[in-house]
């Protein structure tokens, strides 16, 4: 079984078509329908279940093709630890990212980080749900909270507050709220994943625990939606530090409640394996903490927090 006709393969269960896998492969439609028929023959198995409009994985291929993949990506990955000992640092990084710290934050950190090393390409994959590694097509991902699946490697890049926030312009129309339970008050913007809402929030006082359940009228599943309802006057969000630092820092939004800190997150760089963890990853995961640092140190000083 030939490794190209194995790439081919992932390709098209990653566009779920022929015709797109052999564009973004730069082959004929022909060649890369004879490459799917001869790995599905060596294998005796149909791989994908084909109709006149749609192709999808069969049974067979749901177990075929994680494997494959992690096996190709190990591949992939220990040939860039060799060019790795020789100084040469290339690949791809396709990588997943939240909406609003990957389109405001990290997409900039990324085009300086291409601009230094210039073999190195990037795919972007921007998303705020749960990541899944087999079926989503990326080989790293940049979330906040902690990883909970042991199988799950990463790399801790910081400790990130959160902070209740909302604009001048909501605040004076309002007013600010001055302690705990003015918030009940107030209009909260929220974010949704999946089927909950998350509209109890979470604070700590004085080194005790306490819980708020808000009332609102806007809630998304983008983060994204939320920073920009909160930087337009809509109402008071608990957003990450570093997803509202641009916007605190150019007096966009403000922080509420110094007293009452929202309970903090962190952010963590995380792979299916250690195999992913190619020398490209390693210089990303430093550019990562040292900007991450960098942000955090300006909002201290600005006595954010």
């Amino acid at each position: 079984m030939l490794l190209d006709d194995l790439n081919v393969v992932i390709k098209v269960a990653e566009f779920r078509n022929i015709t797109a896998a052999a564009t973004h492969l730069n082959m004929r439609t022909a060649t890369a329908s004879a490459a799917l028929k001869r790995v599905e023959q060596a294998l005796g198995t149909e791989l994908f279940v084909r109709t006149t409009r749609s192709l999808r994985l069969s049974s067979a291929g749901e177990r075929f093709l994680p494997t494959c993949q992690e096996a190709m990506s190990m591949l992939a990955n220990a040939k860039q630890n060799l060019k790795g000992d020789t100084g040469v640092i290339e690949g791809e990084l396709r990588l997943g990212l939240s909406s609003d710290l990957g389109r405001n934050v990290i997409t900039p950190w990324l085009d300086e980080f291409m601009d230094e090393h210039k073999k190195i390409s990037v795919k972007l994959n921007l998303n705020d749900s749960n990541v899944d590694f087999y079926r989503d097509p990326i080989d790293l991902a940049l979330r906040y909270g902690s990883p909970d699946d042991a199988s799950i490697y990463g790399f801790k890049i910081c400790d990130v507050p959160r902070l209740l926030v909302a604009s001048p312009s909501y605040i004076s129309t309002h007013g600010e709220p001055k302690n705990f339970d003015d918030l009940q008050a107030h209009n909260g913007l929220f974010y949704q994943l999946y089927d909950k809402v998350y509209n109890e929030w979470e604070f700590v006082h004085d080194g005790k625990p306490l819980k708020i359940k808000m009332q609102g009228n806007r809630t998304a599943n983008d983060g994204e939606i939320v920073r920009r309802w909160a930087v337009a006057g809509k109402g008071v969000a608990v957003k990450s530090s570093l997803d509202t630092c641009n916007d605190i820092l150019n007096g966009r939004l403000i922080t509420l409640l110094p007293e009452y800190q929202p309970k903090p997150t962190q952010l963590w760089l995380i792979c299916p394996s250690r195999q992913s963890i190619t020398p490209a990853v390693r210089l990303l995961r430093d550019m990562l903490k040292a900007r991450c640092a960098e942000y955090l140190a300006q909002l201290k000083e600005a006595g954010v927090f």
